[in-house]
């Protein structure tokens, strides 16, 4: 098969998916025709987008693409026969669904890791009352008043876009447009609409706090998704890799970018720790929120999120429990609350998100997603060797097992099985 009509037959195969279950594509920027030829067709046979996902991925081998493009084709086409073999019914196990669709390997955390990570917790935020009574107090406290919250993402877009346009080239015409949405799993949603605009959701079911709007700032927008989606539009697309055009959930693109959002900003700020003290994302952020004439302790809240850091795996092993060895929804909920110290109602929003039948494995992009690419990006030093190495995730089409193979070449431990 000629490599334009193989690239052709990919998209429209996504595409696809999207007729099964709306919201399967995330975004589509490529040939309108082929969604319009999508949506006046019938409503496809999972069993079928099962067969022409195998097909494509034995036309690959001779398709003459370089070994990265047939290396991601070959990736993201094992994902989509997986979600159609589970759309027709079949009963794949939950580790295996995962592994078909994000190409890692996941297994449970250590729990001694989660009591680790409270005692650095507790160090953090001492007094009276029990740890999670004192994570309570401390987010109620980080709370952002909801009439301050849009001059408060208007300031980290601002203040973000700035550090990215100076440090990574983007097209003069990108933009990115917030709105306030509810009855949504997650917190925040970046919509990429193509032509260099994002609209990003937040989600007003939940509090949003002083601590998490600049990394959810920098996840959806600068230096993460939308920053990824611009550079990878003007160049890969531009360059003629249309599989690009096309980006849908449950495949190893999600892990790929769900890392990349997670380390977007430390990779724009820094840590203190990385730095020179008082250097890191926590002071920063305060001085933009002292503009604002609101009090927030920066320094807490970058110690706070290090000492928290080791609770990473907790929702994955929620998700484990839940699909794999079947626990009860009650005890996946004591699970999230007794690790995360989340209380009863956002013990149930992380339910909800693990729940889904669309997202219940998503959860892993970002666990596996932080520790793969973290790793790798950590081999580099701070500095412009680290930021090149960011450079590379925005703009070139890596896959899970790539930067797994290239650990190994350099003298690493394996991450990500």
């Amino acid at each position: 098969m000629e490599p334009d009509a193989l690239v052709r037959d990919y998209l429209l195969l996504g595409l696809r998916f999207d007729r099964l279950e709306e919201g399967f594509v995330d975004a589509y920027t490529g040939d309108p025709a082929l969604r319009r030829q999508v949506e006046n067709e019938p409503r496809p046979d999972p069993r079928r987008l099962a067969g022409d996902a195998r097909a494509l991925r034995a036309e690959l081998a001779g398709a003459g693409f370089s070994e990265e493009r047939t290396r991601f084709l070959d990736a993201h086409l094992t994902a989509l026969e997986c979600s159609a073999r589970k759309f027709a019914g079949d009963d794949i196990g939950f580790v295996d669904e995962v592994a078909a669709y994000f190409d890692v390997r996941i297994e449970p955390g250590d729990e001694d890791e989660y009591r680790e990570a409270h005692r650095r917790m507790d160090a953090v935020l001492p007094g009276p009352g029990t740890l999670a009574e004192r994570m309570e107090a401390y987010r109620v406290s980080d709370r952002i008043p909801p009439d301050r919250l849009r001059d408060c993402v208007d300031a980290f877009n601002s203040a973000l876009r700035d550090r990215v346009r100076a440090e990574y080239a983007l097209p003069e015409t990108e933009r990115v447009d917030y709105e306030v949405v509810g009855d949504k799993p997650w917190s925040g949603f970046n919509y990429y609409l193509g032509g260099y605009r994002s609209t990003v959701a937040i989600n007003s079911d939940l509090d949003q706090h002083m601590s998490n709007l600049p990394r959810l700032i920098a996840h959806e927008s600068y230096p993460g998704h939308h920053t990824e989606h611009c550079r990878k539009e003007a160049g890969l697309v531009g360059a003629g890799q249309l599989e690009q055009t096309l980006f849908v959930v449950n495949t190893p693109q999600c892990l790929m970018a769900e890392g990349l959002a997670d380390l977007a900003l430390e990779s724009i700020v820094g840590t203190a720790s990385s730095r020179q003290s008082g250097s890191g994302w926590g002071a920063w952020a305060q001085e933009i929120y002292a503009d604002l004439g609101l009090r927030f302790d920066g320094h807490r809240a970058e110690e706070l999120s290090a000492a928290s850091s080791g609770l990473l795996g907790v929702r994955q092993d929620a998700a484990l429990l839940l699909h794999d060895r079947r626990a009860s929804v009650d005890d996946v909920q004591a699970f999230l609350q007794r690790w995360t110290l989340s209380s009863p109602e956002r013990a149930k929003q992380s339910l909800r998100f693990l729940s889904s039948p669309l997202w219940r494995a998503y959860i892993s992009t970002y666990v596996e997603g932080y520790r793969l690419l973290g790793g790798w990006l950590t081999q580099a030093p701070v500095g412009p060797e680290r930021s090149a190495r960011f450079r590379r995730l925005l703009d070139e089409p890596l896959t899970p097992g790539a930067l797994r193979d290239e650990v190994t070449s350099s003298g690493g431990a394996a991450l990500g099985n």
